[in-house]
């Protein structure tokens, strides 16, 4: 098969005697869904993208191997992925964590350590909520 994954899609199911609706409701997701996908609009996440290679006993890589666009997708997903190590929130809230424990003590070290940890956490959350007030 070579040919995008939403063809690729189409064709299995077809060739199952499937409707969209019967494999939407297999993969629990809206019959649309399953359109956007055969319609290469869109693509199923991980976990359907296993289901769908068990529902038709092929291979994920039978299914993707040669959609560019999922590949260029998937590729951008895993660069994403690893953009959360450029974040400032985590450094500033380890260096804060950091100075909790070594150079503070009592009451202090606690507020800082539980501000540090905060800051790690939600930091991306609190500029996006600046950023939407602003």
């Amino acid at each position: 098969m070579d040919m995008e994954f939403g063809n690729k899609l189409k064709k299995l199911r077809m060739d199952e005697g499937m409707s969209q609706e019967e494999l939407s409701r297999e993969l629990s997701v809206s019959r649309q869904a399953v359109y956007k996908w055969e319609s290469n609009r869109g693509y199923p996440d991980i976990d359907n993208l296993i289901r769908i290679s068990d529902i038709f006993n092929v291979t994920i890589d039978e299914l993707i191997r040669n959609d560019k666009d999922m590949k260029d997708k998937i590729s951008i997903d895993e660069e994403q992925a690893f953009e959360s190590l450029d974040d400032a929130g985590f450094y500033l809230g380890m260096i804060m964590v950091i100075l909790a424990i070594f150079l503070f003590e009592g009451t202090a070290s606690t507020t800082l350590l539980v501000l540090g940890m905060l800051t790690v956490a939600f930091f991306d959350d609190f500029i996006k909520s600046l950023k939407s007030i602003f």
